[in-house]
C-alpha cells in the first residue's frame, strides 16, 4: 500500500522560501508512469496543481507559478521536495503531495499540511 506523508515548516515569513518534502513509502518514485505532483489547497484560490516530477525525474510547472517553483527528489529517501520562493500571504493554503499516473489518474495523495505566510 503506497502512502505519502508531507513535512515541513507550517508558518513562513513573507519573501522568504518555503520548503515541503513528501515521504513515499510502500512503492517508488521510479515507478513508470507515475507523476509526483504538489496540489495546493486555499479559499480564495481552490484546488491548484503546482508541478510535477515524473518517474524519470522531469520536472513540470504550472505556468503561473514557475518562475517561482523548484522541485525536486531524493530517490536514496524515496522523497521529492517543493521549494516555493518568494512567498505572500497568497500563497498560504493546505499542500499535498500526491502521485498520479499519467499525470491524469489521481492514485495516491498525502493528508496535507497547513502553511500560513505571515510575518
Amino acid at each position: 500500500q503506497v502512502q505519502l506523508r508531507e513535512s515541513g515548516s507550517g508558518l513562513v515569513q513573507p519573501s522568504q522560501t518555503l520548503s515541503l518534502t513528501c515521504t513515499v513509502s510502500g512503492g517508488s518514485i521510479t515507478t513508470n508512469s507515475y507523476y509526483w505532483s504538489w496540489i495546493r489547497l486555499s479559499p480564495g484560490k481552490g484546488l491548484e496543481w503546482m508541478g510535477a516530477i515524473d518517474y524519470g525525474g522531469n520536472t513540470y510547472y504550472s505556468p503561473s507559478l514557475k518562475s517561482r517553483t523548484s522541485i525536486s527528489r531524493d530517490m536514496s529517501k524515496n522523497q521529492f521536495t517543493l521549494q516555493l520562493s518568494s512567498v505572500t500571504p497568497e500563497d498560504t493554503a493546505v499542500y499535498y503531495c500526491a502521485g498520479l499516473y499519467n499525470i491524469v489518474r489521481g492514485d495516491y495523495c498525502g493528508q496535507g499540511t497547513q502553511v500560513t505566510v505571515s510575518s
